[in-house]
């Protein structure tokens, strides 16, 4: 039997206590027309004195609060499940406002009156969700930079004066604290099953959040101000996020998307036939899947991220041999299943049972964890998406990914579904991944980004050669062999570390050339995986490298568009026309300079992960000398700018840089040389 089946809960045993077991322990029933005013308004004093406190500290006591609240859940529960829908609207539509996202609120009230076990806890997911954005939104009526903790921001001052400490205290003990409930985190993180979230505990949120509308309407009236809710984040550049076999597949000469009813139907047996499911996880998944069927791709998420974080832990408890991990729920590691060695320094063994541990922890990494990336549980799971407007595109990527994954832990009768001819090409695309938002990744993208912006300079108007003779006093640039020279000259030196037939001895500087090398250079595979910090702070300065060659070069090209246009126009002085004629003259010995330095960052990055490994590495040396070629590269972003227009002193400023270049290299790139 595989562990998978074995595994009851992964909710540790006083954990389950709280959560199973706790509120239930008391019979008293609770009047509802307590805590409830006739006009549908929340008595708070009635609901906040079942919060008790410790006597050495006056801390919330937990354990006593949610025995205590636990009838007061039930009756709400039982009250709204007595309500039409027409009556829950009446009453409390009103109040949901507040939230920015009423007909979550409304749809959760629908899910209450079935007590679906996976839809109560699909909506106590989004509930909870929604609910911290607002709370944040409230916030920052008082408060600038909003906690990012959900722990932190119910535990806030500005919370407090808001809505009152002893109405904070009763949500706290629902959510945000690890020593109360916890609902958000056990549901988020993939610790608890469907059957075991009370629906009471949905519906108290539910009751609670309305209160809330209560009380901040009074708030807001005092104040003379209105809520402003923040913009929620929009997914651009969706086409980067686009991993799996575009759109659609040809099957027998048919055109079929990639996720059609076929494949979905295959992913439903996958599910029951993968170890990587925890059996009591089973009607996520299966809701998970119905969600995308029926276009409910934010739902679909929604469920599908906690239980890939559940697989990966029971994979990563096993393999480590530390089982007691998956049984716990106060707090979450992510992260650390995903890094190189385990807290007692021990090599991580989860990568090696993933029989493509780059792909599988490049994708999670890239989708869940960079900064650059779209983070997509965090911005679930903290309200900051529009779930109405969630992309499909986003949606295809993680039931595509978790369906490789599915697939992975098949036993081996079960081997002909990697086959299948709706799988496999899943299956390939996932063994070719590569991470597109480290800052590796990244700043490939920057340095092709602005060598395409450098390749329009030849491209840009420029004065007829008749014009330009019929200015006097127009001296050549006497550095301008000299700079051709060394840039030449260090090019030459740099063949050694390049692929073959890069560059033209006959003309090294070639844009063209460049162009293709740098093409190359990128493409080349580079493990992005447990990334040392040295190598983390040598990508900032790179990345500051080449964002600063680019703003020049956008600088010259609206420059040079500018001031030809203003010659076309005689609207330039004297002094004006000899400086537009500088800067023509500037730029053709520029744009190699600029073409040298991505080829020296692109080099730099290829090697940078092998020369960190070996001893001895001049840490604090390299670190010099790629400040030195910042500080040039920001000088000249402030020469070539239309406020300075400096353009004799960033020849001068260039033919410097270089000369130090070529003394530093002498022959190697700067890494290679301080490893050896």
């Amino acid at each position: 039997m595989a562990l998978s089946d074995s595994v009851t809960t992964c909710l540790s045993p006083p954990v389950h206590y709280v959560i199973c077991k706790l509120g239930f322990e008391k019979k008293d029933t609770c009047d509802i027309s307590n805590i409830l005013s006739e006009n549908g308004e929340v008595c708070w004093q009635a609901v906040t004195e079942h919060v008790c406190y410790l006597e050495s500290d006056q801390s919330v006591d937990y354990i006593k609060s949610i025995r205590s609240l636990g009838p007061v859940c039930e009756s709400i529960r039982l009250y709204f499940k007595s309500l039409t829908k027409e009556q829950f609207v009446i009453q409390y539509a009103l109040w949901y406002r507040w939230t920015n996202y009423t007909e979550l609120f409304l749809e959760v009230f629908d899910v209450l009156q079935y007590t679906q076990t996976t839809e109560v806890a699909l909506g106590l997911m989004k509930l909870t969700s929604c609910l911290e954005r607002a709370l944040g939104d409230v916030y920052l009526l008082i408060g600038k930079d909003c906690p990012f903790l959900l722990r932190d921001l119910l535990a806030s001052e500005q919370l407090a004066i808001v809505f009152g400490q002893a109405v904070m205290n009763v949500l706290r003990v629902f959510i945000g604290s690890p020593y109360g409930l916890n609902l958000r985190n056990v549901l988020w993180h993939g610790f608890a099953s469907p059957q075991e979230i009370p629906a009471k505990y949905c519906a108290m949120l539910l009751f609670l959040t309305a209160g809330l509308g209560q009380l901040l309407q009074t708030y807001l009236l005092q104040i003379k101000c209105v809520l402003v809710h923040r913009p929620y984040v929009i997914f651009v550049s969706l086409e980067e996020l686009d991993v799996f076999p575009g759109k659609y597949l040809t099957i027998n000469k048919v055109l079929l998307h990639y996720l059609n009813d076929e494949t979905l139907s295959i992913a439903e047996e996958l599910v029951k036939l993968s170890s990587f499911v925890l059996k009591t996880m089973l009607p996520f998944w299966m809701a998970a899947l119905t969600a995308f069927k029926q276009s409910r791709y934010a739902d679909c998420v929604i469920l599908l991220l906690p239980q890939l974080e559940a697989g990966l832990r029971l994979l990563f408890t096993t393999t480590n041999k530390c089982p007691n991990r998956l049984l716990t729920a106060e707090v979450t590691f992510l992260s650390e299943m995903l890094a190189k060695h385990l807290d007692n320094e021990e090599v991580n063994q989860l990568p090696a049972v993933l029989e493509e541990p780059a792909m599988a922890s490049e994708f999670l990494w890239d989708f869940l964890n960079h900064q650059e990336g779209p983070r997509i549980r965090d911005r679930l799971s903290h309200g900051e998406i529009d779930l109405k407007a969630f992309p499909r595109e986003v949606a295809n990527q993680i039931v595509a990914f978790a369906i490789t994954l599915l697939c992975r832990f098949l036993d081996e009768d079960t081997f002909a579904f990697k086959e299948h001819v709706v799988i496999k090409p899943l299956m390939n695309c996932a063994s070719c991944y590569r991470s597109r938002f480290h800052p590796i990744s990244r700043l490939k993208k920057q340095v092709l980004e602005c060598m395409k912006s450098i390749q329009l300079w030849p491209e840009l108007p420029t004065v007829p050669e008749e014009h330009i003779q019929t200015i006097k006093g127009l001296e050549g640039n006497a550095e301008a062999s000299t700079l051709i020279l060394m840039i030449s000259e260090i090019i030459s030196q740099l063949q050694q570390y390049t692929p073959h037939k890069c560059f033209s001895s006959d003309d090294p500087v070639s844009s063209g050339l460049t162009e293709r090398l740098l093409t190359e250079l990128c493409d080349m595979r580079i493990c992005t995986l447990y990334s040392p910090r040295p190598v983390l702070e040598i990508l900032v300065l790179l990345r500051k490298i080449s964002t600063q060659c680019h703003q020049v070069s956008e600088q010259v090209i609206a420059s040079v568009e500018l001031r030809y246009q203003q010659w076309m126009d005689k609207t330039l002085r004297s002094r004006q026309r000899h400086n537009y004629l500088r800067m023509l003259n500037s730029i053709k010995f520029l744009s190699p300079v600029l073409r040298l330095i991505l080829v020296l960052i692109t080099l730099e990055v290829v090697n940078v992960h092998l020369v960190c490994k070996k001893p001895p590495f001049d840490y604090q040396q390299y670190l010099k000398f790629l400040k030195s070629v910042l500080q040039y590269t920001e000088n000249l972003v402030t020469y070539t700018s239309p406020e300075k227009n400096k353009w004799d002193e960033t020849m001068e400023l260039t033919n410097k840089a270089l000369i130090k270049i070529r003394k530093i290299s002498g022959g190697k790139l700067m890494l290679m040389q301080l490893a050896t």
